[in-house]
């Protein structure tokens, strides 16, 4: 049986964070999550995500400097990350993009809509690992 695929949420608002933990862990993914992004960063190293879903505005550091670091650390630059957030102007969603972000939503956000993200971030990757490995 192959292994779940561990997804990070990162978002200060716990209800947030409850209802995504609970949707995704239904499409079969594992969840953990963090609450600033301190925390992210630490979730990072140690649970080892295939993808991670971060907000802007939290404590500590904020989504575009944890994805800035990400995106920095050979070991994780290749990481995909969703920016979920209320910071949804077209400004914010280009500063998203320039550091790394490989897709982005704006709160207020639908479940289905973050399950389409996952599923088509994911996808992307497998699409780019197929035509890299093509003979």
């Amino acid at each position: 049986m192959p292994t779940q695929k561990r997804i990070l949420v990162v978002d200060d608002e716990p209800d947030v964070v409850k209802t995504l933990s609970k949707a995704i862990r239904r499409q079969g993914f594992d969840v953990v999550s963090a609450t600033d992004g301190e925390q992210a960063l630490e979730r990072v190293k140690d649970s080892h995500p295939a993808l991670v879903i971060l907000d802007i505005i939290m404590p500590k550091l904020d989504g575009i400097e944890v994805l800035q670091r990400i995106k920095g650390d050979p070991q994780t630059a290749s990481l995909p990350v969703i920016m979920l957030t209320a910071r949804a102007g077209d400004e914010d969603m280009l500063k998203g993009y320039k550091y790394g972000a490989n897709y982005y939503i704006s709160k207020p956000f639908r479940i289905a809509e973050v399950l389409d993200g996952i599923k088509m971030v994911f996808q992307s990757i497998e699409e780019e690992k197929s035509r890299r490995f093509k003979i």
